[in-house]
């Protein structure tokens, strides 16, 4: 049994070909990467150029959009969208329906909190709070 892809039409009338991740069956662009390791839930998708390493998992109706970077561990909630070329650091949580702007960056180990705006090209960073719960902060 070959490989199946899903097509789908992008707002400029490209057509783009995606494929069902191996770890949890979301969708993920041919030229995105995405490590076996993480999970994609299988209403999740992947955008082109994206980038997914080891252990990171993309929740439940998650986005994350072209040429964008989930970092190792970090956990991206349901219904998130991660905008274009934005970086989710090791560790970072992203809360439920919270919309992560275009380049922007949200640092190691960060929690997002539910339904924040983080606009684009703005920085979250992470507290002590997060940073002691990682073992980080004395």
């Amino acid at each position: 049994m070959g490989i199946s892809y899903v097509e789908f039409e992008d707002e400029a009338g490209v057509l783009r070909r995606y494929r069902k991740h191996v770890n949890g069956r979301g969708l993920v662009a041919t030229t995105a990467k995405v490590d076996p390791t993480a999970f994609v839930d299988p209403t999740a998708y992947v955008d082109p150029g994206a980038e997914v390493q080891r252990g990171a998992q993309i929740g439940p109706g998650a986005w994350v959009d072209r040429d964008a970077i989930v970092a190792e561990r970090a956990v991206v909630g349901v219904n998130v969208h991660v905008g274009p070329r934005a970086v989710v650091g090791r560790n970072a949580v992203i809360g439920p329906y919270a919309a992560i702007g275009a380049e922007a960056r949200v640092q190691n180990g960060a929690r997002v909190p539910r339904e924040m705006t983080l606009a684009d090209g703005d920085e979250y960073r992470a507290s002590g709070e997060d940073l002691r719960r990682l073992g980080l902060a004395a």
